[in-house]
């Protein structure tokens, strides 16, 4: 008989440690920018801190998914946590002493973008020998949840802790990952049957991960569309903010279109096992597609912070059902052997489209008005949202009882 989830011991463990860390890097991202600020007070150095980690972690993602795929991933997750932990400690213990340096900075923020980007895909490779393959749909969804948890308590911890104290946000991010080292020491993660080929090198199997990505139509062709949607959506957000800054939303309201963005992905979360059981994947994905391209040309006509959230609220809803979905048939299609360098790859390809998107945001809202940026964003959105809609890959989109087949014949393509 299958436990379920609420009672997998591994898997309470590891999602209640990383809710916890994820907490202390929220609330340590908030604070960085505070810090270098108040450090040398150049807004240029600020994001310098704050592109390193996400550059270090854009990086590191394909040769870290491969080095996943070689190393035993409990201890590789371990190694990440107890590394975040000291390269964070020993910025508290600069600042205890008054001696902070911007190079100092840059060192922690990509010692914290490398873990970062390792132990993503050693999680997910491990999540599947975790929980069964039957409960793996709501393992993500909660994971998801997990993640929007992380980030709205740690925003909200970070700028407050700052407050009390330049070192307190630091300091407590060093007490969740040491909290959350400890706890992985209990997680017993299943023995893999990875066997690495005689004479392979870090570099072909990077090329192999990159390549079998590449080779599967399903994977390839939602993450083309899913990197699309979040590019223009990550531009988007910061067109809105621009907006409605220069229409007088005040900073607190401004927070809280932020935390409203935060709570409509928990909610969404919780909803996303139900939807994907009783929703056809093909719905679940074109569903979100459709629900942005209706929503985002609305911010034209709102003047309110609060009216603003609640628009980010609903956004927030349905892209955990789509991102569950495609996740739970990404890792059940790829072989163990692969699992980390298909997290690796889909880990690079969201930072730079993270990366690329408020910049192409920025750069729009001042080349033209707050409103034309908005309806240029949502036009775009709905251009991918009827190519995806008419795509016969995405209407093929298998559920997960056939991806076991599925499976089997990507195998064969393994070495062609």
């Amino acid at each position: 008989m299958t436990v379920p989830l609420s009672r997998n011991r591994d898997y309470r463990l590891l999602w209640i440690s990383q809710a916890l860390s994820g907490a202390g890097f929220s609330a340590s991202m908030i604070a960085f920018p505070l810090l270098v600020l108040a450090v040398t007070g150049s807004p240029a150095m600020t994001g310098l801190v704050l592109g390193v980690e996400a550059t270090a972690q854009v990086l590191v993602g394909v040769p870290g998914g491969a080095l996943v795929d070689r190393w035993n991933r409990k201890k590789l997750m371990l190694i990440a946590e107890a590394t975040q932990a000291l390269a964070v400690a020993s910025l508290v213990f600069a600042l205890w002493l008054d001696v902070p340096s911007v190079l100092h900075m840059v060192v922690v923020a990509a010692l914290m973008g490398v873990c970062n980007a390792l132990f993503g895909p050693a999680e997910s490779a491990s999540l599947v020998r975790i929980v069964p393959q039957e409960q793996l749909s709501r393992a993500l969804a909660m994971n998801s949840a997990r993640g929007s948890v992380g980030q709205l308590s740690g925003t909200a911890l970070g700028g407050f802790l700052f407050a009390v104290g330049r070192l307190v946000p630091f300091a407590f991010n060093v007490l969740t990952h040491t909290i959350s080292f400890v706890a992985l020491l209990f997680v017993r993660v299943p023995h893999s049957d990875i066997e690495q080929e005689p004479g392979s090198h870090l570099g072909g199997e990077m090329v192999e991960g990159l390549r079998w990505v590449w080779r599967q139509r399903h994977v390839r062709v939602t993450v083309l569309c899913a990197v699309s949607l979040n590019f223009f959506f990550s531009a988007y957000y910061i067109v809105i903010i621009v907006l409605v800054a220069g229409r007088g939303v005040s900073p607190g309201e401004i927070g809280v279109m932020a935390a409203m963005l935060g709570v409509g992905g928990i909610l969404g979360a919780l909803l996303a096992p139900y939807l994907h059981r009783v929703v056809s994947p093909y719905t679940s994905i074109i569903g979100v597609f459709w629900a942005l391209a209706a929503l985002t040309p609305l911010a034209v006509f709102i003047d309110s912070g609060l009216l603003m959230g609640a628009l980010f609220f609903a956004m927030a809803l349905l892209p955990p059902t789509a991102n569950t979905t495609i996740n739970t048939y990404q890792l059940l299609l790829t072989p163990d052997r692969l699992r980390g360098r298909l997290s690796g790859v889909m880990g690079m390809i969201s930072g730079v489209s993270a990366a690329a998107g408020p910049a192409f945001g920025g750069l729009l809202v001042q080349a033209v008005s707050g409103t034309r940026a908005v309806l240029l964003i949502a036009a775009a959105i709905a251009v991918i949202a009827v190519i995806t809609t008419l795509s016969p890959t995405m209407r093929s989109f298998p559920r997960d009882e056939t991806v076991a087949t599925d499976a089997s014949e990507a195998e064969t393509t393994k070495g062609r």
